[in-house]
């Protein structure tokens, strides 16, 4: 019997000898790799970290004692520890465990988390709230050495160190490679700088040292303080948290269970905030995901045997902006790339091999991508910033002031735009047209396919101003890619298919479905106009009133919340042109947040697909509502 299927909880855990928990860490390992094999997720992070876990939850309590995770993808066996081993099969799955942290899910998961670097704020402000109800539990936050690109990160270290307060702060070190030696020693010394006895003396000698008189004591104190940062310089970069306030420990090998049990039972002794540099091996246990740590950092479902992933026929919206933007900088040398830590899911990857003195990876650090870029901007280059829509949102105050404020020239290239699926709603990207929009001078457009999307680029790319491009996860429509690239007339739409009854007004990847909608809809006998809108801003006013004045009954179509969106932009069309007598009704998402599971099956249960969309023109035509509003209305 596995070890792993007598675990129910924490307390379980606790009661397994200490020399079982390495085939217990193989146990978990397995059972991660069998599930994400078929789901797909956050391989590499979750394998990593196996051991660091299973220490936590053995000498902490939780869910008194808060472990709070940064993002959460690392936090697979920390589900399967805490009650949810026979839900992990569901991960991801419509109805089933969330791929990220939920405080909904589990009182285990003691904060939430989909974006990197928040968990030190958030631990922070856990123990803040724990001291002022006068309560002694443990505070942990758990941080990858990536999150540490994060300014928000060093925010809360910095907040941290400067009050002084209990907080145990696990750095999860998995680039780092340290020699086995080195390993060694500074295990050692991480087990003595966090002794009882250490400390005992270390305390004692820096009071000693202060009573002596000033010439003498001064002067000691700096040599034996000059002492100690020697001692852990020898063994880490410990000194820069020394100086953001923390006491640190480290580095330690995360995937030895002695000396993790020995510098955490200590480290829980001590007082005030401390950092524990742990480093761990991305993909630990899993060869191919050992190998190519990127590539099985998130993954489709995948052949366990090969590490293969099937590959549509068709190519990525992703892979066509990176292609079109290769092409377009062998025209253009002012086109330079950003990219906010993902070069190989924005598609830059491909883009940095071609062009490597060109393109920028600045790590999680969105802020700084946007001001970078901007400063690009204004010295006459061309950059492209290309970030996921909804890690874009991190950095709103810095497109508002330093691009749009002085109407600099860059490019937002917005992967994983509407909703993206599994990863559920830390990531959907169902914002940015409502964000973005409302920004003077900004031009934003959505592409219907790939090869509309690379003529937007050019489109883009010649704008004086801000302009931002919105397309989504996944294979686009396979239709051929036209060289050379042509732009697109700025704010004018296209007319797909002509009808007199209803004009169906579409956007980026509603398109295809409203055309599919329209033709099921001329079996019935009721005629639809199709309308590929391509500009959320500026839209085709000239178009839209023909259509109010000829046809009268308008449907928008959208992958995006209804709140402010494309939608909207038409009924204020509507109020500001007077259309008299021409009924709209908008279709995209409603207020509130939309659980994960596959694309398909979210866009049929908010009606954006082809059967909701002519669902809703029927109902439109025979003025009465749809299936569609009233069961959004019952849930929303």
């Amino acid at each position: 019997m596995r070890l792993l299927d007598q675990i129910n909880s924490p307390a379980d855990l606790k009661r397994i000898p200490r020399e079982e928990l390495p085939r217990l860490a193989q146990e978990i390992r397995e059972e991660i790799l069998s599930v994400v094999s078929r789901t797909g997720g956050h391989l590499a992070p979750s394998l990593g970290v196996v051991e660091i876990t299973i220490v936590l939850h053995t000498l902490f309590d939780a869910p008194r004692d808060r472990i709070v995770w940064d993002i959460g993808h690392q936090a697979y066996a920390h589900k399967i520890l805490t009650g949810r081993r026979q839900q992990f099969p569901t991960l991801r799955q419509w109805g089933g465990l969330s791929g990220f942290l939920r405080r909904s899910e589990s009182p285990y998961d003691a904060f939430g988390a989909g974006h990197a670097g928040t968990a030190i704020s958030a631990a922070l402000g856990m123990v803040e709230a724990r001291d002022q109800r006068g309560e002694e539990h443990r505070v942990i936050a758990v941080v990858g050495d990536g999150a540490l690109t994060a300014g928000m990160a060093f925010e809360g270290l910095n907040h941290a160190g400067h009050l002084k307060k209990d907080l145990i702060v696990i750095l999860n070190d998995n680039e780092m490679s340290i020699a086995p030696n080195v390993g060694a020693l500074s295990a050692y010394l991480s087990r003595i700088l966090t002794g009882h006895l250490y400390n005992r003396m270390r305390k004692e000698t820096e009071t000693i040292l202060k009573q002596l008189p000033g010439v003498v004591g001064a002067p000691m104190l700096k040599a034996a303080k000059l002492l100690e940062e020697s001692i852990k310089g020898l063994v880490g970069p410990g000194m820069l948290f020394e100086e953001l306030g923390f006491n640190y420990v480290g580095p330690i090998d995360g995937h030895q269970f002695e000396p993790l049990f020995q510098t955490l039972e200590n480290v829980k002794r001590l007082k005030g905030p401390i950092l524990v540099h742990v480093i761990t091996k991305k993909g630990k246990g899993y060869a191919p995901a050992e190998g190519n740590a990127y590539k099985f950092h998130g993954t489709p479902p995948f052949d366990v045997k090969t590490g293969s992933v099937k590959k549509s026929a068709a190519l990525s919206y992703t892979a066509a902006f990176s292609q079109g933007l290769i092409e377009l900088a062998e025209e253009d040398p002012r086109i330079v790339a950003i990219t906010a830590a993902m070069p190989d899911g924005t598609g830059l990857d491909r883009f940095a091999k071609v062009y490597p003195g060109r393109c920028y990876d600045v790590g999680i650090a969105e802020q700084h991508a946007i001001t970078f870029a901007a400063g690009l901007a204004a010295e006459g280059m061309r950059p492209v910033a290309a970030i996921y829509s909804t890690f874009l949102q991190r950095a709103y105050d810095q497109i508002i002031h330093d691009v749009c404020l002085q109407g600099l020239p860059v490019l937002f290239a917005l992967d994983r735009g509407g909703l993206v699926g599994e990863d559920g709603p830390t990531h959907h990207g169902v914002f940015d047209f409502a964000c973005l929009r409302v920004l003077p001078g900004m031009t934003v457009m959505a592409p219907k396919d790939e090869n509309e999307l690379r003529r937007m680029l050019k489109t883009a790319l010649g704008l004086p101003g801000p302009a931002a491009i919105r397309y989504p996860r996944g294979a686009g429509a396979g239709v051929p890619l036209e060289r050379p690239i042509e732009p697109l007339p700025v704010g004018k739409a296209e007319v797909l298919t002509e009808g007199t009854d209803v004009a169906i007004l579409a956007i980026g990847s509603t398109v295809y479905p409203a055309l599919d909608a329209a033709q099921r809809l001329q079996t019935e006998g009721i005629r639809a106009m199709v309308v590929n809108a391509r500009f959320v801003k500026p839209l085709d006013r000239a178009l839209l009133q023909k259509i109010a004045r000829e046809i009268g009954r308008i449907v928008t179509v959208e992958d995006h919340t209804l709140f402010g969106g494309f939608g909207s932009a038409v009924l204020e069309c509507a109020a500001e042109d007077g259309w008299e007598g021409a009924p709209i009704k908008r279709l995209g998402l409603p207020d509130r947040l939309i659980d994960h599971g596959p694309q398909a099956v979210l866009r049929e249960m908010v009606g954006i697909d082809a059967k909701g969309i002519a669902e809703a023109v029927r109902a439109l035509v025979e003025d009465k509502p749809s299936a569609v509003s009233r069961q959004l209305s019952a849930k929303g």
